[in-house]
């Protein structure tokens, strides 16, 4: 069992990772299962994601605080706005947009309600 949760976190490592350059794929969702997986199948790997220094800042803001950065929440806004954006360019079904508006209100009104995390004093 510990192998699946291994190749679960790498899984999701990979997509968080391609959610840093892919505007409409999450990244820190992506992380917080990845540092679960490995929390479960391997100390070093839990501890390599939770300090990298690209990685581990939102998974410690998540944890310590129940925090989203004011950039991460601005960017995820926006994309929400740009998918929503593209269907209906694209000419997608009303009932199809209907449910999509709930769903982005939904996540969006999530995301806006997380704290920002307490400012780093040096």
């Amino acid at each position: 069992m510990r192998w699946l949760w291994m190749a679960f976190g790498v899984s999701c490592v990979g997509l968080g990772a391609a959610g840093v350059v892919l505007p409409l794929l999450p990244t820190t969702p992506f992380l917080l299962l990845a540092a679960f997986a490995f929390g479960k199948s391997s100390p070093r790997l839990h501890h390599w994601i939770t300090t990298h220094p690209r990685y581990g800042p939102p998974l410690h803001d998540w944890r310590a605080h129940g925090a989203i950065s004011r950039r991460a929440k601005t960017l995820a806004i926006s994309m929400m706005g740009a998918a929503f954006v593209a269907s209906l360019v694209m000419g997608v079904p009303a009932y199809a947009l209907w449910m999509q508006a709930l769903v982005l209100l939904c996540c969006g009104s999530f995301i806006l309600t997380r704290p920002s995390p307490p400012a780093v004093s040096d």
